[in-house]
């Protein structure tokens, strides 16, 4: 699908060619908000991996525990190589590997050897498996009493369904997403994208950080400066997302339903196909900007229609506005409609696919796509680093690592094992 605007198809990073603009970019690099804070990512599928990587753009040091052999499990589809996925090349970004077997009790003893030089831990197990494998709250905190460790699990540490397993669709249905997406004649559908795990990612991460902050600037001015246990279910972001519709519920015994692509009390604020086949969001949030709409549909005389003048009357007569809006989207090509909504600033834009971002000048001026240079599978596009810091911005080094690729820095380095130690810890299969 074209994108309208003019909008120009010219490679990502222009005339500079990618490697170079990375080598200009890595040399002059400005410091890292998270330098020397260590994150031990235990953590697979997505949820508590994007959590880590999001920590790991702004320069944490993120090492990532896998299993021997096989690894994370989003490395399990090798579409570019072994081991070489492409979610797990953009969301293994910035962090180090090693691997470790953690139903051996050596295994288990290495974790804590980590944990005790780590800042933070994120872990996914289901919950109970810690604990089975001598390695809870308490064991972990005995040995790094500041440590920041975060649980996250389908539905919480605690209530009756906590040892039940869950997934981002999973999530999304119990959390209340999926019953309000669609139309009111069809079932419920699953969001397109894995919402409910880059949610819970987003609000793990700014958990880690409050909790590392209160430990640092605010613990020890109440003589503690400990750590502490976050307990995050996976569906409680999309939960606390669901706008208004608990109060409401409450108050009134209003069930939120679907509606479409329609918004439930704003009207008019809705998709709309053009005359060149394409789709355009439009929302008109208050009245001030139906005005302005109104104005760019000629139609001044929608704006005195008793049925159109207020938004609880436009709410109330919300199919015959929308047939009317229908009809004239119709008659307009995309790039006119986009000309003509900007120009009256009413907030609009084309439904993008994402072909159409990559040729978007929007999104490459702000560097929301990156190439990132590998030696193993070529400069690779990636979603860029947000958000955008004036002082400490983020920055990616380099894609998902190989399996194991920093045992011996780790292991080795930064525990002091010896390289006998460490070739016996992998013949007995810990590592």
């Amino acid at each position: 699908m074209a994108r309208p605007r003019g909008l120009s198809c010219a490679p990502h990073l222009g005339i500079i060619p990618p490697f170079l603009l990375w080598v200009m970019l890595m040399s002059s690099s400005p410091p890292l908000a998270l330098e020397g804070l260590r994150v031990l990512d235990v953590a697979t599928i997505l949820a508590g991996p994007v959590m880590t990587t999001m920590l790991g753009d702004f320069g944490a040091e993120v090492i990532k525990v896998e299993m021997p052999g096989r690894g994370d499990t989003t490395r399990q589809n090798p579409a570019l190589g072994p081991g070489l996925s492409f979610i797990w090349l953009q969301e293994g970004r910035n962090k180090k590997s090693v691997t470790l077997d953690l139903h051996h009790p050596e295994g288990q003893d290495l974790l804590k050897r980590l944990v005790a030089v780590s800042d933070a831990m994120v872990e996914n197990f289901r919950p109970g498996t810690l604990e089975a494998w001598g390695l809870g709250p308490e064991v972990l905190l005995g040995v790094n009493p500041r440590l920041v460790l975060l649980r996250l699990s389908g539905y919480g540490q605690t209530g009756p369904y906590r040892r039940k397993g869950a997934f981002d669709r999973n999530a999304s249905a119990f959390g209340g997403g999926t019953y309000v997406t669609g139309y009111p004649e069809q079932p419920p559908v699953r969001s397109g994208y894995a919402v409910a795990d880059y949610m819970a990612a987003y609000t793990g991460a700014f958990a880690v950080m409050t909790a590392l902050y209160w430990r640092d600037a605010r613990g020890p001015s109440t003589g503690s400066g400990r750590g502490q246990v976050i307990d995050l279910a996976l569906y409680e972001p999309i939960l606390r997302a669901s706008e208004a519709s608990i109060p409401i519920y409450d108050r009134t015994r209003r069930v939120r339903e679907r509606a479409g692509n329609t918004n439930p009390g704003v009207v008019p604020a809705a998709n709309f196909l053009t005359a060149d086949g394409q789709w355009i969001a439009i929302n008109a949030n208050t009245d001030r900007l139906w005005r302005r709409w109104a104005r760019v549909m000629e139609r001044d005389d929608l704006l005195t229609d008793e049925r159109f003048a207020t938004l609880p009357a436009r709410t109330a007569n919300a199919d015959a506005l929308y047939a009317i809006i229908d009809e004239w989207a119709r008659t307009k090509t995309a790039a006119e409609l986009m000309a003509t909504l900007d120009a009256a600033q009413v907030p609009a834009d084309v439904i993008a696919s994402v072909a159409d971002l990559f040729a978007d000048p929007h999104i490459q001026a702000r560097a929301n796509i990156v190439r990132v240079p590998d030696e193993r599978v070529g400069a690779l596009a990636v979603p860029g680093v947000i958000p955008k810091m004036s002082a400490t911005p983020g920055r990616i080094a380099h894609l998902g690592p190989d399996l194991g690729s920093s045992n011996e820095a780790i292991y080795s380095g930064l525990l002091g094992l010896t390289a006998r130690e460490l070739a016996a810890l992998k013949d007995r299969g810990v590592i």
